[in-house]
């Protein structure tokens, strides 16, 4: 990890690694900023010395978004609430604050987010510009529940912005890939805690089909999990409840989360990697292992869960009434292949949003989601299923594994040359640009 020495966050030569192990960096320069002016002042200054600037959050991304050659800012420093305006329904947190922070200080206000992820790792800068969602019906993700952000420039400003103000950049940098600028606080919409009543059951895979749109329609927060080389799924069913709280047992969640999710899961997964002809044996072990369960808990323990198991992660975003079809596809695909898939896939769902660069944006939305134990080879399970996802028109993740270029994103993103027209403005010496960016975005 790179190190910072001094009070004022500057810092040596180091390496930064991200939490799957498969991306590192090495910056001439580390920063840990305490506040907005030191973060401005050394973005300025870097500028100046001719180095280009990325930020980087707890790592949680799969691809280089964050990485540099120059100055890595660290969000160590820059962390905590703000302000809370219960009259506007917002709160407003420094950029390197995680998600699991928040989520406990706005419980502790009797606050709570919309709907979110299912990690709280996270930092919520780097939620934000990566498009990190969870799954809904009515609620999108983290970047549709931003109402203001401040936004360090390439000549060390610090923009304020919001749909009043300068909202052309507002728009983009709700999810800007770190590609404008250094978000340095945002200010997310709030509202009253609220009690969600989790339903985890597993459930055939040709049910779930069958009884896919009721299943979306009936609840606010629908995804399943199918086990590749089986015929069965966990599905995930949650909505508001009006209480009382019944939340796991300390013991039965233990059990659940820890043994089997995580505990047995990684053993599965280890074994399946040691041996691959295994793996569809494994599956059916993992995919009976989980049980039924329901409980009622604050919306935040609902939505996430512990994930300690490594992994490498693709996502595709589909117009929804697409999604069905390309899981068939990627099922027959896996079916006629050599691959063995220990993992399961991930299918959430979510509306239509309004961001330039949102997977979501001015389409209904279903993500499915592969992934690969890490360490595990996963190159021709993801290019096979990529094609499977470019086929019906989708939209990578943005923080996950893909081999899309800016030719390509640019079809599928209606407002694509919205968004380049600002980061022509606002950054137009490319001081926030690095190879990924180059890759997915151009020039």
């Amino acid at each position: 990890m790179a190190e910072t020495t001094t009070a004022t966050g500057s810092g040596t030569r180091g390496a930064w690694r991200n939490w799957a192990g498969n991306v590192t960096a090495r910056p001439a320069r580390t920063v840990a900023p305490a506040s907005t002016a030191e973060l401005a002042a050394a973005v300025a200054r870097a500028a100046s010395d001719g180095l280009r600037v990325k930020a980087v959050g707890s790592g949680h991304s799969f691809t280089a978004a964050a990485a540099t050659d120059g100055l890595l800012v660290r969000p160590d420093r820059l962390t905590g609430v703000r302000d809370v305006d219960r009259r506007a329904g917002t709160v407003t947190v420094a950029a390197g604050t995680t998600l699991r922070r928040l989520n406990t200080e706005l419980a502790a206000r009797g606050l709570s987010l919309a709907n979110m992820g299912d990690i709280m790792e996270q930092t919520v800068s780097g939620a934000v510009s990566t498009g990190t969602h969870g799954t809904g019906r009515d609620s999108a993700s983290l970047s549709a529940q931003v109402r203001a952000l401040e936004l360090v420039t390439a000549d060390g400003r610090a923009l304020r912005c919001s749909a009043r103000e300068h909202p052309e950049v507002f728009a983009a940098a709700r999810l800007g890939l770190g590609a404008l600028g250094v978000i340095s606080e945002l200010t997310f919409a709030v509202e009253p805690s609220f009690l969600l009543r989790a339903c985890e059951e597993p459930m055939a895979l040709d049910r779930v089909t069958a009884e896919f749109d009721q299943l979306v329609a009936e609840n606010e927060h629908f995804e399943f999990f199918w086990f590749p080389h089986t015929s069965g799924c966990v599905t995930k069913r949650n909505n508001r409840s009006a209480g009382p709280a019944a939340p796991p047992g300390r013991i039965g969640a233990w059990v659940e989360d820890e043994l089997v999710s995580n505990g047995l899961f990684q053993a599965v997964c280890t074994a399946g990697r040691a041996v691959p002809a295994a793996v569809p044996g494994l599956a059916r072990v993992a995919g009976r292992a989980l049980s039924a369960r329901t409980y009622t808990d604050v919306a935040y323990k609902v939505f996430t869960s512990p994930r300690r198991v490594r992994f490498v992660e693709m996502e595709y975003a589909l117009p929804r009434e697409t999604a069905l079809a390309a899981l068939a596809e990627l099922k027959a695909m896996i079916e006629r292949s050599r691959l063995r898939i220990g993992f399961p896939v991930e299918v959430r769902i979510a509306p239509a949003d309004d961001i330039p660069l949102s997977t979501g944006q001015g389409r209904e939305t279903a993500y499915l989601a592969v992934h690969m134990y890490r360490g595990a080879p996963y190159r021709a399970y993801f290019a096979a299923a990529e094609r499977i996802m470019t086929a019906h028109g989708g939209r990578p993740h943005w923080g996950k594994l893909h081999g899309r270029d800016a030719e390509y994103l640019a079809g599928v993103y209606p407002r694509f040359g919205e968004f380049m027209a600002v980061r022509d403005r606002v950054d137009p010496g490319r001081v926030f640009g690095n190879e990924y960016l180059r890759r997915v975005l151009g020039g």
